[in-house]
């Protein structure tokens, strides 16, 4: 089946893919959008909803769809699986989760799809994992949303701390999009400026114990988010319509997706996240940064961490 450039899929209609679906819809990337749970009727009242804001928005098609409709979307986006609850971590989802993309991604498989897989559903590293071993597809077209809104709340939070413009901030946060996470303080900086001197530049001085507690609250802020109000899904939304936004205008950003690792900075048969161009054919390549001893021996653990669970998941 011809691919529609232009038509994305979300599966599973969720906090996470509806809220994707509405962004989505408000970024003028695609003309046409299906949605698909296992709930029909959820679906199609998440597509009603969505389209009566069309008269402000881009001219769309958005209706509710089965496998069959989703084969000539350009990306499907897989947000489907259980959520976290208080007090779970993403990892304790994996089980439940893994059983769910076991009866989804082989309906995509056997149609032959040949767009991309973008995997929100957490955790997002061995889901990717799973589904790229579930679907035999090339591994560029199979990739996570990973770390690219950890890397956004540590941007923001950066910028908040340093009172500037949170886009002028380049870090990024690597290795599992979970408890295990490494902010890679040494590659980051602020408009090219090495993070510490800008930091002195502003009147900070305590930068370990800063580094500190900026990572602990980016690591902790899904935990916050879902204390307080249940669920997280605003962010991620945006995340994705910004994953999807690479891919579409072959943009070639470079972002911290969860991909398959072979080699990049000594891991092996693991997804997780480093930086990596992103393009219309999906992942490109790896980009290594500047890592000190201390986080290239983190993200060997965060990775040895995933392949643990993937062992007793899989």
């Amino acid at each position: 089946m011809n691919i529609q450039e232009r038509k994305v899929g979300v599966i599973g209609c969720g906090f996470v893919g509806a809220s994707s679906a509405f962004a989505l819809m408000q970024s003028g990337l695609f003309s046409e959008m299906v949605l698909n749970d296992a709930d029909r009727a959820k679906a199609e009242g998440e597509a009603l909803d969505i389209s009566h804001g069309l008269p402000f928005a881009k001219p769309m098609k958005i209706y509710a769809g089965d496998y069959d409709d989703l084969m000539d979307c350009s990306i499907l986006v897989i947000t489907a699986g259980a959520g976290q609850k208080p007090g779970e971590t993403r990892l304790d989802l994996v089980k439940k989760n893994v059983g769910i993309f076991k009866t989804i991604i082989p309906e995509i498989a056997k149609r032959n799809y040949e767009g991309i897989l973008l995997i929100v559903a957490n955790p997002v590293d061995i889901l990717t994992y799973a589904a790229v071993k579930l679907s035999g597809f090339p591994e560029n077209r199979v990739f996570g949303s990973g770390t690219v809104l950890d890397t956004a709340r540590l941007k923001y939070l950066l910028g908040e701390h340093l009172s500037i413009d949170n886009r002028s901030v380049h870090a990024f946060i690597i290795g599992e999009h979970g408890d295990s996470e490494i902010a890679a303080w040494s590659s980051a900086n602020v408009s090219g400026i090495p993070l510490n001197d800008f930091c002195e530049l502003r009147g900070h001085i305590e930068h370990d114990e800063s580094m500190r507690r900026i990572a602990e609250n980016v690591k902790n802020s899904a935990y916050e988010i879902i204390e307080k109000k249940k669920a997280t899904y605003y962010g991620i939304a945006m995340s994705v319509r910004r994953i999807c936004e690479a891919i579409i205008r072959d943009e070639k950003s470079i972002l911290p997706v969860s991909s398959m690792q072979h080699g990049e900075y000594g891991i092996h048969d693991v997804s997780l996240s480093v930086p990596a161009i992103v393009g219309r054919g999906g992942v490109e390549r790896v980009v290594s940064i500047e890592l000190s001893p201390e986080e290239k021996e983190a993200l060997q653990a965060s990775a040895d961490t995933l392949k643990k669970v993937i062992g007793d998941a899989l």
